[in-house]
C-alpha cells in the first residue's frame, strides 16, 4: 500500500526497527500523528525492551510526534491494543507502521488485530534481509544501544553497547542473529536523522529476570 498524503501511527518499541520503520514511512510522505507504546500492567516499563516512560516521552519529544502509552497484562494485551487502535482511528488515523522484518505470525497478528479496528497496515521493513536492516539503520545515521539480551544466547557483556559495524561482526561470528529479529536483544533509539537532538542517557544498574538481562537506562 501507499502510506503517502495518510494520517499514521507508528506502533513503537523505541528501539531500531520500529524507529527505522517510522524514518522510511516519512521518506515516503505518510503524515505522522502518534507514536503506541504498550506497557507492562503497571505502567511503570515497556514490554519487551523494558524502557520508561521518562525516556519514551523524551524520544517522542525529539521526534516531535506525540507518544500514546497503554497498559495490560499479557493476557488483556490484545483486547488492550485494539482499543487504542479503535481510538486512533476515531481520532482520524487510517494506517498503522509497523517494524516486522519476516516473522510471518507477528505479521498475522498485526494484520488481525488492525483489520478489527478498520486500520490499514504499513510493513517497510517485510521481507528485507536482517543484516540489511541493519546496514541501512546504521548508514542512516541512527544511534542505538543494547537495552535487554537474552543471557541463554548472549553474553551479558553486550548490555549498553552501541549497535555499530562491530558489534554486528561480534554477533555474526558468534551465530547470533545480527538483528536480534528472534528475541536475542533489544534496542533503544538515542539519535538520527529525525531526532531533533540526541538523547542525552547514562547506563544505571543491569537487572536478569528469567533468561533475560535489562540494562537501565535513564536521562541525564
Amino acid at each position: 500500500m501507499k502510506i503517502k498524503n495518510r494520517p499514521f501511527f507508528c506502533s513503537w518499541s523505541g528501539g531500531k526497527d520500529s524507529c527505522l520503520a517510522l524514518y522510511y514511512a516519512l521518506q515516503e510522505g505518510g503524515i505522522p500523528k502518534q507514536l503506541l507504546t504498550m506497557f507492562n500492567e503497571e505502567g511503570i516499563r515497556s514490554r519487551s525492551h523494558g524502557l520508561s516512560l521518562p525516556l519514551l516521552q523524551k524520544q517522542a519529544e525529539a521526534l516531535g510526534i506525540p507518544l500514546t502509552a497503554a497498559a495490560a497484562t499479557w493476557e488483556d494485551y490484545e483486547a488492550e491494543f485494539i482499543n487504542k487502535l479503535q481510538q486512533l482511528k476515531a481520532s482520524g488515523i487510517e494506517v498503522g507502521v509497523y517494524g516486522d522484518i519476516d516473522l510471518e505470525q507477528h505479521r498475522a497478528w498485526v494484520e488481525q488485530v488492525s483489520k478489527q479496528a478498520g486500520m490499514l497496515v504499513y510493513h517497510p521493513l517485510w521481507q528485507k534481509p536482517r543484516l540489511q536492516v541493519l546496514n541501512e539503520f546504521l548508514a542512516a545515521g541512527f544511534k542505538a544501544v543494547v537495552v535487554s539480551l537474552d543471557g541463554s544466547r548472549l553474553d551479558k557483556k553486550y548490555l549498553g553497547r552501541v549497535v555499530d559495524q562491530q558489534l554486528l561482526q561480534e554477533f555474526v561470528q558468534a551465530g547470533i542473529d545480527p538483528a536480534g529479529e528472534n528475541g536475542e536483544y533489544h534496542t533503544v533509539v538515542i539519535g538520527g536523522p529525525i531526532f531533533k537532538s540526541e538523547l542525552p542517557i547514562i547506563l544505571e544498574e543491569q537487572q536478569k529476570h528469567g533468561n533475560y538481562w535489562f540494562q537501565s537506562v535513564a536521562l541525564i
